[in-house]
């Protein structure tokens, strides 16, 4: 499947975006392991977090739904889970695997975690390394790659862990093997990350310490079901707040997006290059900040992304690399070197796609520099990650002839319906099969 985009628009209207992916996955996870049925509204109906739910559903959980984005988890408690018939499918879910390394380390049964072949070829060691600290048995293919082989009945021990790199998939996966480890496990990260994970333990009566850079968990609780409402993605909206800015003309309302401030770099980011967003009705749900975001199109500028930004923004770059090529002047990132080892290696997939559109680039081992101008037509590839489709896709509205975007099809794992909410606000894009 690919995308044809016909070039120039403006985008007008209103649209609530899909289910944040982050919290979707959390929901299923910590909802099955608490006792009590928890009811969960707004959850993503895409690929990444349906394969999470159809993990747990075969360890023995009754999940009903999803019906309209409504959930609802029988939790089977901590200690709960059922070995599974054979080996867990996350798909091209990095998250899923990466959180249910840490849940499945502390289980009485073997494990095995696998993906596609895009998954598959992603590395796994930053997990696995310090969960064989705490006492976890896990066996990788080579290079520390999935499948990933987890030994039941190890008893894990509560560690220290001073993360090298920022990554909340990190963070979420020691905390989570916390819960099943003697003694106190904490992670101390060198640059903020999402705290959904804090966040939701604490709705399900779970204790995390926060100090400064450092969340810690004691092992040996209990989770108590609740009931959650998802927000709106606001990587799924990105793609939006960067359209609106770019296309002359545009007026948006996306409602109800998730503003936790350890997801917002894309906001202070499109800011600092003279974006036109402003937040409306803000209030909180379920512990989580919500807004509705108001988005005018502006003449965006090209900046120096500064650096604190990058743990705050690492997923919505894609997006923002279409809003430098449209930016005049030039943008620098760097601090950036996670992008090479998310679906794609997507510095060097966004670098081919906008030379491919006739936009100057260079690339950095940790990031990119980018000199706007103007935007030519072309066929891009998407090396099969679903960002990058989606960047480009939105790259139309300031082209001058049309973009094909090759290679589609995994757009569906974060954001099922996008072709059809994009042309509702009035982007001129067709599904070419």
């Amino acid at each position: 499947m690919k995308y044809q985009v016909q070039p120039g628009g403006a985008l007008q209207g209103e649209l609530r975006v899909p289910g944040d992916k982050s919290i979707s996955h959390r929901a299923i996870m910590l909802g099955a392991l608490a006792n009590g049925v928890t009811r969960v509204q707004g959850f993503l109906e895409g690929e990444d977090a349906l394969a999470t739910l159809h993990a747990f559903r075969a360890m023995g959980v009754r999940i009903d739904g999803p019906d309209h984005g409504r959930v609802t988890v029988h939790g089977v408690g901590l200690h709960g889970l059922e070995a599974p018939a054979g080996p867990l499918d996350l798909g091209n879910a990095g998250t899923g695997m990466r959180l249910l390394a840490g849940l499945m380390a502390g289980q009485s049964f073997d494990t095995r975690l696998t993906g596609d072949a895009s998954l598959c070829s992603r590395p796994m060691g930053r997990v696995v390394d310090p969960l064989t600290r705490m006492g976890a048995r896990i066996g990788t293919a080579e290079g520390g790659r999935p499948p990933l082989v987890i030994s039941g009945g190890q008893s894990l021990q509560g560690l220290h862990y001073a993360m090298p790199m920022a990554s909340a998939q990190v963070k979420s996966c020691l905390l989570l093997a916390g819960l099943y480890a003697r003694g106190r496990t904490s992670v101390t990260e060198p640059a903020p990350t999402r705290d959904h994970t804090e966040r939701m333990l604490y709705g399900f009566g779970y204790k995390v310490e926060r100090d400064g850079a450092t969340a810690a968990v004691e092992g040996g609780g209990e989770l108590t079901a609740c009931d959650i409402d998802v927000p709106a993605d606001i990587s799924s909206a990105a793609f939006f707040l960067v359209a609106a800015s770019i296309a002359p003309g545009s007026d948006i309302l996306l409602r109800h997006v998730g503003v936790n401030p350890t997801r917002i770099g894309v906001l202070n980011i499109l800011r600092l290059m003279g974006a036109d967003i402003t937040q409306e009705n803000p209030r909180e749900v379920g512990g989580e900040p919500v807004a509705d975001l108001r988005v005018r199109s502006a003449d965006l500028k090209g900046i120096d992304i500064p650096q604190d930004q990058v743990p705050l923004a690492i997923d919505e770059f894609p997006a923002l690399f279409i809003a430098a090529a449209c930016a005049s002047g030039r943008t620098v990132l760097r601090g950036a070197a996670e992008l090479r080892v998310k679906e794609s290696d997507r510095i060097q997939a966004m670098a081919e796609g906008l030379a491919t559109l006739g936009i100057a680039n260079e690339v950095l081992e940790d990031g990119i520099i980018i000199d706007g101008g103007e935007m030519g037509g072309g066929a891009v590839r998407t090396f099969m990650d679903h960002r990058i489709a989606m960047a480009f896709a939105v790259a139309g509205l300031r082209a001058s002839a049309p973009v094909t975007v090759l290679d589609c099809d995994h757009v569906a794992t974060s954001f099922p319906g996008f072709h059809a909410a994009a042309r509702g606000l009035g982007l001129a894009v067709e599904v070419v099969a």
